[in-house]
C-alpha cells in the first residue's frame, strides 16, 4: 500500500508517496495551472477549505523564502503535486518545500498523476476530496459522505484579521490614506499601495462602515478572500454604505461583495479560474491584458444597478471581470492586481485608484 492517498468524493483513488505531515486533509479539490509561485499560493487566504492540486509537474526546485509569504500561514488544507524536489536551488532559499510543509503540520502528496486529476475536475466540476496518510481508501470515502460542503461555509471568517492593524507606513508620512476591509488579503496588495505612498490600515470584514469611514479615508479597498460570496449578506450591506463616500477598490472577493451591493447575483462556477494565463478584455477600449486569477465566483450581472456597468469580461468564458459606477468612483476587477504568482500586466490598476484617490480628494466631486 502506497504511504499516501489521495480519495475524491466521487470514488476515484490516486495513490502517491507523503510529502509533509501525517494524517488526513479534507477539502474541495481544485487546481492552478501557474507554472511558478507555489510559496505564493500555499499561504494565499483565497484558498481556506481547499485541497490545492498543481499543475506544473516540478514544485519546490527553488525552495522556500518567507520574504515572499503572502499570510502567516499555509492557507490550503493540503498540497498535491506530481513530484517535489528533494533539493532547492536558489540563492534565498531558507528550506526546501518538504521541510516547509512538515513544520506547518500540512499534509501533502507527490506522485500523483496530477493531469488525470485536473481532467477529471474539469470535467465533472470541483468536488470534496481527501489527502490521507493513516487510511484506507473505504475509510477515507466513508468519511468524505459525512463532508460538509465548502459552499456552506463561510470561510472569510476564518481568514480575516481579528484586530484592526496598521500596514508599515505611518499614517503621518503617508500622501493617501486607505482603509483596506479583510476578507483575506494578500500581503502584496498592501506592499503595491505602500510603494505607491499609501498608509493602509486593516479592517475585520465584520466592521461597520462608520468605522472604516471613521478613519476620514482618502480610499477603501474591498480585498480578495475564500468562500460564497452569497454567504456574506451582513458585509455586503456594509460596502453598500460605504459606496459613494469615499473612491472603493474591490479586487476578487471584494469585486463580487461589490457587485452584490449593486444589486448583481453571483454563481459558482464548475472549476474556477485558478492560474496565471487568463486574458481579460477592457470593455471601452478592447485593451486585453494577461491576468492572475484565483476564484471558484463569479458575478451574474443581470440585476446591476443602473448606475453601474460591466468594464471587464473574461475572453475564455465571457464571466465578468469588473464593474465601475457612471458617476461614483468605484473600480472593480475579478483578477488580481498585485498577482503573486502570476504576470504583472495589471499593477497598472493600483495607479488608477491612486488617481482616483487624487481626484476625489481635489475637489472635482
Amino acid at each position: 500500500m502506497p504511504d499516501a492517498l489521495l480519495v475524491l468524493a466521487d470514488g476515484s483513488v490516486f495513490p502517491g508517496r507523503s510529502i509533509g505531515a501525517e494524517g488526513h486533509a479534507d477539502g474541495e479539490v481544485v487546481f492552478n495551472t501557474s507554472m511558478t509561485g507555489y510559496q505564493e499560493m500555499l499561504t494565499d487566504p483565497s484558498y481556506a477549505g481547499q485541497l490545492l492540486v498543481l499543475t506544473y509537474p516540478l514544485i519546490g526546485n527553488y525552495g522556500i523564502d518567507d520574504r515572499v509569504e503572502e499570510s502567516a500561514r499555509i492557507q490550503p488544507t493540503g498540497l498535491i503535486v506530481r513530484e517535489a524536489a528533494l533539493t532547492a536551488s536558489h540563492l534565498r532559499s531558507q528550506q526546501t518545500l518538504r521541510e516547509f510543509l512538515v513544520e506547518r503540520g500540512i499534509v501533502a502528496i507527490e506522485g500523483v498523476d496530477t493531469r488525470a486529476v485536473t481532467r477529471r475536475i474539469r470535467m465533472h466540476g470541483v468536488m470534496p476530496g481527501t489527502v490521507t496518510t493513516t487510511e484506507s481508501a473505504a475509510k477515507a470515502l466513508e468519511r468524505l459522505r459525512s463532508f460538509a460542503s465548502y459552499d456552506n461555509v463561510n470561510w472569510v471568517n476564518s481568514v480575516t484579521t481579528d484586530h484592526v492593524f496598521d500596514w508599515n507606513v505611518p499614517p503621518g508620512e503617508a500622501r493617501h490614506r486607505v482603509a483596506l476591509l479583510d476578507g483575506g488579503v494578500k500581503r502584496n496588495i498592501m506592499r503595491s499601495l505602500e510603494a505607491r505612498g499609501c498608509s493602509v490600515r486593516v479592517f475585520p470584514a465584520a466592521t461597520p462602515a462608520e468605522d472604516l469611514l471613521a478613519l476620514n479615508p482618502d480610499g477603501i479597498v474591498l480585498s480578495p478572500g475564500p468562500g460564497d460570496p452569497r454567504l456574506l449578506d451582513a458585509m455586503v450591506g456594509e460596502v453598500g454604505q460605504l459606496i459613494g463616500k469615499a473612491p472603493v477598490l474591490g479586487i476578487c472577493l471584494g469585486h463580487q461583495v461589490a457587485a452584490r451591493a449593486l444589486g448583481a447575483g453571483t454563481f459558482k462556477l464548475p472549476f474556477g479560474h485558478r492560474g496565471g494565463n487568463h486574458p481579460v478584455q477592457e470593455v471601452a477600449t478592447g485593451r486585453v491584458t494577461i491576468t492572475a486569477q484565483n476564484h471558484g465566483y463569479a458575478v451574474d450581472p443581470s440585476g446591476l444597478d443602473g448606475k453601474a456597468f460591466v468594464s471587464h469580461i473574461n475572453l475564455n468564458d465571457q464571466t465578468v471581470e469588473g464593474i465601475a459606477l457612471r458617476h461614483e468612483p468605484l473600480m472593480t476587477i475579478q483578477y488580481h492586481s498585485e498577482a503573486c504568482p502570476g504576470p504583472l500586466d495589471n499593477a497598472y490598476i493600483f495607479d488608477q485608484f491612486i488617481e482616483m484617490m487624487a481626484t476625489v480628494r481635489g475637489g472635482v466631486r
